[in-house]
């Protein structure tokens, strides 16, 4: 069977405390699920006073979960690096450039990338971003000399991929998190919690992604039109221009995941389910006629329920596909 998602994700992560240089096929190495776990505990979200910058330099490959300054110097080239950059869901993420020394004529790159990359596949994906995918690209070199010097995320993640060429070549970086009053695209930190989507009358998708085998409760469904469709049949829902999507599967890009459900009619009350799946996402598409809102719950599955699940051959579902 294939290396699962939440695998590649951690080492994708943290490859560096185990390998130096170039780290282009990070995702054939192996890491256990633990390891994976621990990357989204709560040292990783602890708050910084306001008074004190946090800093700490940056490694070829990292994750930064908290505000503060980064700084990473060359020791050899490196020439496959990516910095991602998590928030809290309600939250966006600016990247300003504080200092950078590296040689843009000699292929050097920093590039600030809207959302997640991995192994070809993006978060969020082109159909629910709302920027084409080139304008999600920034990169420095491109725009030296300009008044640009800061960029923001649309969404709760963001990253740098940067490539330099020689030793002793450095960049410095100042992140910073900002409330997003309309939080869209999400993936979360934690196996566990609660959150509700709402776009209000506006015509895109949203979509909440859990990196986890979770059960899911879905405890209030609302879409603000008469319920003349079914409600879990693909066109029918389709047909409606609203309707909310449980996807699965083993990777960040939606439109790559498979469908589990779809719900296009509104109502009140509890909707369980278990998902083993590597990702399980729930996408919310809206026609803009409409306030629509989801409400859900979500938690962690023990290893009991994903031996049901395997014993039922859902994990064929998940892995398979």
């Amino acid at each position: 069977m294939e290396r699962t998602f939440r695998e590649q994700l951690f080492f994708l992560l943290l490859c560096l405390s185990v390998l130096k240089g170039d780290c282009r096929y990070i995702e054939n190495n192996d890491i256990s699920k633990d390891e994976l776990h621990s990357l989204f505990t709560s040292d990783l979200r602890r708050e910084i006073p306001d008074l004190l910058m946090y800093r700490r330099p940056l490694r070829c490959l990292d994750m930064v979960a908290m505000e503060g300054q980064f700084t990473f110097t060359a020791e050899t080239p490196q020439l496959s690096c990516a910095v991602f950059f998590m928030a809290e869901p309600n939250e966006v993420i600016s990247v300003e450039y504080d200092s950078v020394d590296i040689d843009c004529s000699g292929g050097d790159i920093i590039t600030v990338f809207d959302g997640w990359v991995m192994k070809g596949e993006k978060f969020p994906s082109s159909q629910d971003h709302p920027l084409p995918l080139y304008e999600r690209y920034v990169d420095y070199c491109d725009s030296v000399g300009s008044v640009r010097k800061s960029v923001r995320s649309s969404q709760n993640v963001a990253m740098v991929f940067f490539r330099v060429h020689s030793a002793g070549s450095s960049f410095t970086l100042t992140v910073r998190k900002h409330i997003n009053p309309f939080p869209c695209n999400v993936i979360s930190q934690s196996p566990e919690g609660s959150y509700t989507i709402v776009i209000p009358q506006q015509h895109r998708n949203c979509s909440f992604s859990i990196i986890y085998p979770v059960a899911i409760d879905i405890s209030e469904f609302s879409l603000g039109h008469h319920n003349n469709f079914p409600k879990r049949s693909l066109p029918g829902c389709a047909e409606s221009g609203d309707y909310v999507q449980l996807l699965g599967g083993s990777g960040i890009d939606t439109s790559k995941l498979l469908p589990i459900t779809d719900l296009c009619i509104s109502f009140t009350g509890p909707t369980h389910m278990k998902i083993g799946c590597d990702n399980t996402v729930v996408r919310m598409v809206s026609s803009g006629r409409f306030v629509s809102r989801v409400s859900f719950s979500y938690r962690l599955l023990d290893s009991q329920e994903l031996q049901t699940i395997k014993l039922n051959n859902v994990e064929d579902f998940c892995f398979n596909n």
